[in-house]
């Protein structure tokens, strides 16, 4: 802004110069402030306490972790692949063991048996791949 006069240390302006400095102003600070109803522009509290919420969720995740109170769906999957590994050949013996125990059974019963035994080693090896899908089930029967 122009100096019209001093007087020692003082400067005086003209007040003319002075509304226009202060018009000039306000006009630069309202076309660079972006306008309040704008719908594109973010909340920076409503963000921040997004941010600060995820942050306490996951450390409360991570706690039931800790305490094995809660596990990954990955880690699941695969504590039952290992279980199904575990129970297909005791399944796949039922058959044999039967016969052994009782050999004046017929043979179509024995493959009966032994039709109903792959039946449920099918049953057991799908149950680690379903395990999402019956999560999501879980999940919308709670709500």
């Amino acid at each position: 802004m122009p100096v019209h006069s001093k007087l020692g240390r003082v400067c005086l302006y003209k007040m003319a110069d002075v509304v226009g400095n202060r018009l000039a102003n306000e006009r630069k600070k309202t076309i660079t402030k972006p306008d309040e109803d704008d719908p594109d522009k973010p909340d920076m509290d409503y963000e921040r306490w997004r941010l600060i919420r995820a942050q306490a969720v996951g450390q409360e995740i991570k706690n039931e972790k800790d305490l094995k109170e809660v596990v990954e769906v990955n880690f699941a999957t695969f504590v039952l692949n290992r279980i199904a590994a575990q129970i297909a050949p005791v399944l796949d013996q039922i058959h044999i063991r039967v016969k052994r125990k009782f050999p004046d059974i017929p043979e179509r019963t024995i493959d009966a048996i032994k039709a109903e035994v792959i039946k449920s080693q099918n049953t057991a090896a799908d149950l680690a791949e379903g395990i999402e899908g019956l999560l999501d089930e879980y999940i919308g029967r709670a709500d």
